[in-house]
């Protein structure tokens, strides 16, 4: 509690503290404005209304180890109840998320001085949904772990070790300090009947704090994923993730998107650094989902544009849900 209220305070100055731009400070009011939403909810009548689980890794898509190669998140959805629809205030229904998110350069054993440096990132953030005059509204806010303490190095050459792959022990040595970040998120979204079987998404979608940036786009899903469920949106691939199911029947649905982000700062790629932000990004995704008697599957690809000037190309990234029920 005494390094959070540090963080939230600039009276001391905070070892761990990124601050740049006073984008830091909303992420930290908006952060700090969720945790008492959180803490006038109806906690004793809340209950689990469902589980989101996506994991992402080059080694799915282009097959190769670098830049964002790997991630894992997992979120817990509680609230008083699910009908299907979202409620129409804040703090009724909450999502909270873990993230472990490892970013490399395209070289683990002799890497290029004008790439990115390696960096492994656990996040711990809370979103609450709500209905906004027929708008779909997430605001949300949390903190993220950046460096060695980590652990998400040890835990990559422990991996490599296992599959006979190339150890990161050099980019290990050189990688981003032990830091902490508070971070803000909102986005706004909407979606629009294109016939009895298809929706477009679009939406609109702000960040704050670990990454500032701006982001617009669109998803179109043809068949019922996401109808009557909450949908989650994966902070890596944009992929949308159901968190709470609101159809049980068996189904298959289709789902494409794409989105333009600017960027105005990143603690991964710092001011100064070998490796010079690109300010604008795009992302490229198509996934399936399918719902049987006891269990679900997603599957997913996302390409990436470059996100530094020296990265020669994009990436592609495979990501992949299973769960059963009993």
């Amino acid at each position: 509690m005494h390094l959070f209220a540090t963080m939230l305070c600039d009276k001391e100055p905070n070892p761990f503290d990124g601050d740049r731009l006073p984008m830091k400070t909303l992420a930290r009011l908006i952060l700090l404005a969720a945790a008492l939403l959180a803490g006038t909810a109806r906690a004793e009548e809340r209950v689990t209304l469902g589980w989101g689980r996506l994991f992402t890794n080059d080694a799915l898509g282009d097959g190769e180890d670098r830049w964002n190669t790997g991630s894992y998140a997992v979120s817990k959805v509680t609230g008083l109840r699910w009908g299907g629809q979202l409620p129409d205030r804040p703090g009724e229904i909450w999502e909270y998320r873990f993230s472990a998110t490892t970013i490399a350069p395209a070289n683990l054993i002799t890497p290029d001085p004008s790439d990115r440096l390696y960096a492994g990132a656990l996040s711990l953030g809370v979103t609450t949904y709500f209905d906004l005059r027929g708008f779909d509204v997430s605001l949300g806010g949390g903190l993220t772990f950046i460096g060695p303490s980590t652990g998400l190095g040890q835990f990559q050459s422990a991996v490599h070790e296992i599959l006979g792959l190339d150890m990161p022990t050099s980019v290990l040595d050189d990688q981003l300090p032990d830091q902490i970040h508070a971070f803000s998120t909102a986005e706004i979204a909407r979606d629009l009947a294109l016939g009895p079987a298809a929706r477009l998404r679009p939406f609109v979608a702000a960040q704050a704090g670990t990454e500032d940036l701006l982001r617009v786009g669109a998803d179109l899903i043809i068949g019922r994923y996401g109808k009557s469920d909450l949908l989650l949106r994966d902070a890596v691939t944009g992929h949308l993730v159901r968190g709470v199911s609101g159809d049980s029947a068996p189904q298959f649905s289709f789902l494409i998107g794409a989105d333009h982000a600017q960027v105005f700062s990143s603690v991964f790629l710092p001011e100064g650094g070998a490796a010079v932000m690109t300010p604008q990004r795009d992302r490229i995704r198509a996934g399936y989902f399918w719902q049987g008697k006891s269990a679900t599957a997603f599957c997913g690809l996302t390409w990436l544009s470059p996100e530094f000037d020296a990265q020669p190309e994009g990436q592609i990234l495979g990501s992949f849900s299973l769960s059963f029920s009993f």
